[in-house]
């Protein structure tokens, strides 16, 4: 698992952690199951301290997208419970919306054709 963390960045680190790992565990590259690092281990990899980490992995618990079983660690959580989690079709679908909004307008901010903006989602969700 490839993580990476830019320090100089002003979007906090627990949150660039999170984005990350949904995007791993969404295209497939984490399937469920998938054992993910302890905290201290990815936390000393990355530099940053335990907390960020720690608040990284309670986000995506929170989400469905990951379970914590204290000592035996932190896993993919199965693709069932995290469908049950993530809430009604409705707020998906909105949340959906409001991203793909937001994805369409920086796109156009920096001039990229729907094709180009296209096949740029279709790599980031592709393993």
């Amino acid at each position: 698992m490839e993580i990476e963390v830019d320090t100089r960045s002003p979007v906090p680190h627990y949150e660039q952690i999170r984005s990350q790992i949904t995007r791993l565990v969404l295209t497939g590259a984490l399937p469920e199951g998938t054992r993910l690092p302890p905290i201290r281990h990815l936390a000393g990899h990355l530099g940053l301290s335990n907390g960020a980490v720690a608040r990284a992995y309670r986000e995506l618990e929170r989400e469905g997208k990951v379970v914590t079983a204290g000592k035996k660690g932190t896993t993919v959580a199965p693709t069932d419970d995290r469908e049950q989690t993530d809430g009604h079709d409705k707020d998906r679908a909105k949340e959906l919306a409001d991203a793909a909004s937001t994805y369409a307008i920086t796109a156009h901010r920096l001039g990229y054709t729907l094709d180009a903006a296209g096949a740029a989602l279709r790599k980031a969700m592709t393993p």
